[in-house]
């Protein structure tokens, strides 16, 4: 079992940033692929990044790649998304996931996931 629980969203301007931590209860935290994905208002829940258990395997979804930035400290239990140059198309709900080694073909779906967060809302204004 494990539990996450994300911090850090908040509002802020476009062109500023945030940085979202993930908080994990469980002994086998770093043999997770960790991720973060996001739901705006009325629609699906999207893929936003991923990272496996040793943190030399990431991958972004393009509409943030090169702003955002997924990385991992197993040795606190915790998985970050650092969000620059934020847009207003980026408010939603981040959530963070784990999944215990997520095939290629679900790596980028909720299906991937074994275990959610709550979520924690992120709001960038115009």
């Amino acid at each position: 079992q494990v539990q996450l629980v994300e911090s850090g969203g908040g509002l802020v301007q476009a062109g500023g940033s945030l940085r979202l931590s993930c908080a994990a209860s469980g002994r086998t935290f770093s043999s997770y692929t960790m991720g973060w994905f996001r739901q705006a208002p009325g629609k699906e829940r999207e893929f936003v990044a991923t990272i496996r258990w040793s943190g030399g395997y990431t991958y972004y979804a393009g509409s943030v790649k090169g702003r955002f930035t997924i990385s991992r400290d197993n040795a606190k239990n915790t998985v970050y998304l650092q969000m620059n140059n934020l847009k207003p198309e980026d408010t939603a709900v981040y959530y963070c996931a784990a999944g215990d080694a997520p095939a290629r073909s679900v790596l980028f779906s909720t299906r991937g996931y074994d275990y959610w967060g709550q979520g924690t809302q992120v709001t960038v204004s115009s």
